[in-house]
């Protein structure tokens, strides 16, 4: 009887401390009364809490003059020095590492260039140098490290931390969690670099607190992460998010999935830059004419965007045909899932001024007219860094659900 109630107690006090970073998180910097009201735990249990956070190295305390006592208030936030956690991110052509300190400022960085050709082996052992060198750079500043995170394209089992298949890199069955925690020895957290960037967005970005948002990235394909109730949605498998295969147009282009009609192959940057080539070849008039010297095949999506900004019809065409189809899938997810917003991140951050416009009047006729008072379509803060912050929240978010068993 004793040993149950002691796991309960122990299980409360994880739960309650878990909400005590949590609202930390969002509202620092705030006051032991203010954490209080909001987390509705009494007086000494917040100080309880406190008191071995701090110990532990997580939150410190502040001060603020309060000019209605004359005296300065004693608050609370996260310590920057609470630890370091490093980000990875693997791309079809890239390859990306940061390290963060608590509070996901970077202090280090490093971006390579990488050839698939190069295989599997050699790509991750590169990883490895990186992030071996970010967690020296780490100590060298004093921080201890708390773990790794790891954003790749692909289906990704979040539970073992392995990658299960991902078509553009061409691997299969890499269980990344296994092979880096043996060889740094720290916490390894591996997750679909969509589902990634949609935390970096909850965590650092646009959708802040959303708890109900849905993130669209293009690259090479196009990727989604959706996040209900401030949780990532995995689904039964934990492979969801998969949106650039829902077939919306029955006989339509073929994908690189082997089926036809998949919304990525009518939205990912190469089919706009497709696009602009075949006008350009067809004789329309376009400043991006000049820009590739008369080779329309060398066109770029900076061109497109810099075209754009000169209001060529070229460029503005594309952009808004691409809108069009892009407005057909968020329509359907929208009316699925009614979220409170929609993050455009990776090219089409880029394009996003001329997409918002062309997705906000679609939407006034294709979804359900109750939803069209709530949702927002936005375009990512974070860019090209999304996925890693995403990839360090990882790493923070689980410290943040177990503080007391933190490394």
């Amino acid at each position: 009887m004793s040993r149950q109630k002691t796991a309960d107690q122990s299980y409360v006090r994880e739960l309650n401390t878990s909400i005590v970073m949590d609202c930390i998180r969002l509202y620092a910097p705030i006051s032991r009364a203010d954490l209080a009201a909001r987390t509705g735990l009494n007086r000494s249990t917040i100080s309880l809490i406190i008191d071995e956070l701090i110990d532990r190295g997580f939150v410190r305390e502040t001060t603020r003059e309060d000019s209605k006592i004359g005296r300065p208030g004693i608050l609370l936030q996260f310590d920057p020095n609470g630890g370091f956690a490093v980000g990875v991110e693997i791309g079809v052509d890239f390859l990306s590492v940061i390290l963060t300190n608590f509070i996901g400022e970077v202090l280090w960085r490093n971006h390579q260039i990488i050839d698939q050709k190069d295989g599997q082996i050699a790509i991750l052992e590169r990883a490895e140098n990186y992030i071996e060198e970010a967690i020296s750079y780490g100590k060298d500043l004093g921080l201890r490290p708390l773990g790794i995170g790891v954003g790749i394209p692909g289906l990704v089992d979040a539970r073992l931390g392995k990658l299960v298949f991902a078509p553009n890199l061409r691997w299969t069955d890499v269980p990344i969690r296994l092979i880096w925690m043996r060889r740094f020895n720290l916490p390894v957290f591996v997750e679909n670099e969509a589902n990634c960037a949609a935390l970096g967005e909850y965590f650092y970005g646009v959708a802040h607190d959303v708890k109900d948002f849905i993130f669209l990235k293009t690259g090479v394909g196009l990727g989604g992460g959706i996040m209900i109730g401030g949780n990532l949605f995995r689904g039964a498998s934990g492979f969801a998010g998969e949106i650039g295969h829902m077939t919306l147009y029955a006989d339509g282009e073929q994908c690189g999935c082997g089926r036809k009609g998949c919304w990525e192959t009518y939205v990912r940057p190469s089919s706009l830059l497709k696009e602009v080539a075949c006008r350009l070849k067809d004789g329309e008039k376009s400043v991006i004419t000049d820009m590739v010297d008369h080779n329309p095949d060398q066109v770029t999506m900076e061109m497109v965007v810099k075209a754009a900004q000169q209001n060529d019809t070229v460029a503005l065409s594309a952009i808004e045909n691409l809108g069009e189809h892009l407005a057909v899938g968020i329509s359907n997810l929208i009316n699925v899932f009614n979220p409170e917003l929609v993050v455009l991140g990776g090219a089409l951050s880029l394009t996003s001024r001329w997409l918002i416009p062309v997705i906000n009047a679609s939407l006034e006729s294709n979804i359900l007219p109750p939803l069209r008072k709530t949702i927002r379509i936005e375009s990512s803060s974070e860019t090209d860094d999304a996925c890693l912050l995403g990839a360090i929240a990882l790493v923070l978010d689980d410290i943040l659900r177990e503080p007391l068993n933190a490394v």
